[in-house]
């Protein structure tokens, strides 16, 4: 296993190198321009998708629903153990890359959800599906690239969707209690599955209670930790930002990096949890009755806003907050274990707080990944695919469950590069088909 690790950590390194870096944030960079600045409409995305909330159809999704099935799976393991790795990584300047990742990406996912909505198709059922690679065979036609896209899509969904959140939970029972990692993995696809045997309609149910639960409980603890070191607030902030162009410690036992390292490491952990430029995010958004690409695009871009632009910073701010209060603490503590150092300084089981909500986010990453997995299996195989990717979907939480913590992540990091090259390929070339007008019906 060791140097099979020794080649994906290659492979990875390879993939999120400079030229990675510049395409990705170069289209954000490239959409937002076009755009005119589209974050500016964040207040508008945010009214309509709060309007659209408990509105779902007969036949397909709800606009709020298909939001709520993105954030399921871009809400995750990305904004708790992800980010205290990338400090841990990266330095503390991992934060801001990655929140600057995040900022700038909501103009991307608007112009992926905006061509997914244009150009999907209605399946028998009256229900609705799209995502990149209809848009890559019916906008480009490149079928090619689509199947390519597919194929990337379902081995993310095993590693990103199911592995990667299966080793989280795994990581949030045992910091409370001794349980075999292999009982973890058969429990978490024993009630994944009794979800997702219903289908994306049943998924969309699920999310839409249990995203903004997960979330504002979560949150309340970060802010909890803001609070109780507010007077070193500004010196935390400084440190972020400097250490984003210096490589600066966030404490003692958090080694300084290289600023590459950072902006290597800050970036690709944005894209993981915000998953602007990935192509995942359409295929939720692809799903609802709304009928105006624009009106989906702006609902759906609020999902990378949410997601990194508040969860991560404030879970940035937060953890580095308690590195500079306490570095002693964190002096060689595993970089997934420095989530629950921060968290365990909360008065009242903050411990137990963070075990709850990384398996609340772990387990609804898990169900929304199998909507973006089960999307891509329809596009290659048809319905017949269907019942055999959720079996082997459902299995590989076990195996995320047992594998190292390391290879996990190089795993996921992989996966979304090559998930996000042929979407970012596909913007680029129909990056004059999207429209940033005003809504006709407000």
């Amino acid at each position: 296993m060791s140097t099979f690790e020794t080649i994906v950590t290659t492979f990875r390194d390879y993939l999120w190198n400079a030229p990675m870096l510049l395409i990705l944030f170069g289209t954000h960079l490239c959409f937002t321009l076009r755009s005119g600045f589209i974050q500016r409409r964040l207040p508008e995305g945010i009214r309509l998708s709060v309007g659209s909330a408990g509105r779902g159809g007969n036949q397909g999704t709800g606009a709020y629903q298909a939001l709520a099935t993105a954030l399921a799976a871009t809400i995750g393991t990305g904004n708790i153990i992800g980010i205290s790795t990338a400090i841990a990584l990266g330095g503390p300047g991992a934060v801001f890359w990655c929140w600057l990742t995040g900022l700038f990406g909501i103009a991307t996912c608007y112009a992926e959800c905006f061509l997914s909505v244009k150009y999907r198709q209605r399946n028998a059922d009256g229900s609705t599906c799209g995502g990149p690679m209809y848009v890559l065979e019916k906008g480009m036609g490149r079928r090619g690239l689509a199947v390519l896209f597919s194929l990337f899509t379902i081995a993310a969904s095993l590693g990103v969707g199911s592995s990667v959140q299966a080793h989280a939970i795994r990581t949030a029972v045992e910091q409370q209690t001794a349980v075999s990692p292999q009982l973890i993995g058969i429990w978490t696809g024993v009630l994944a599955g009794l979800v997702i045997v219903g289908g994306s309609r049943q998924i969309a149910r699920v999310c839409t209670w249990l995203v903004p639960v997960m979330g504002l409980l979560y949150l309340g603890g970060c802010l909890c930790l803001i609070w109780m070191n507010r007077a070193l607030l500004p010196e935390t902030i400084s440190v972020i930002v400097r250490s984003a162009f210096s490589g600066q410690a966030a404490a003692g036992g958090v080694a300084g990096r290289a600023v590459m390292t950072g902006i290597r490491i800050g970036v690709s952990r944005g894209l993981f949890t915000g998953e602007a430029g990935l192509g995942s995010i359409p295929m939720a958004a692809a799903t609802s009755e709304t009928t105006d690409p624009m009106r989906q695009g702006l609902i759906s871009m609020t999902g990378p806003f949410w997601d990194t632009v508040v969860l991560c910073a404030v879970t940035g701010i937060a953890f580095v907050g308690c590195m500079r209060k306490d570095p002693a603490s964190y002096a060689g503590a595993a970089p997934e274990e420095m989530c629950f150092r921060a968290f365990s300084s909360l008065p009242l089981a903050g411990s137990l707080l963070l075990s709850v909500c990384l398996t609340l986010f772990a387990f609804a990453t898990i169900l929304g990944w199998n909507v973006y997995g089960t999307c891509a299996v329809r596009y290659l195989f048809g319905e017949a695919g269907i019942r055999g990717y959720q079996l082997l979907y459902m299995m590989f939480t076990y195996f995320g469950a047992v594998l190292s913590m390391d290879l996990v992540w190089n795993l996921s990091d992989v996966l979304n590069a090559l998930m996000a090259l042929p979407n970012l390929l596909c913007l680029w070339m129909l990056q004059k088909e999207v429209k940033y007008g005003k809504l006709t019906d407000g």
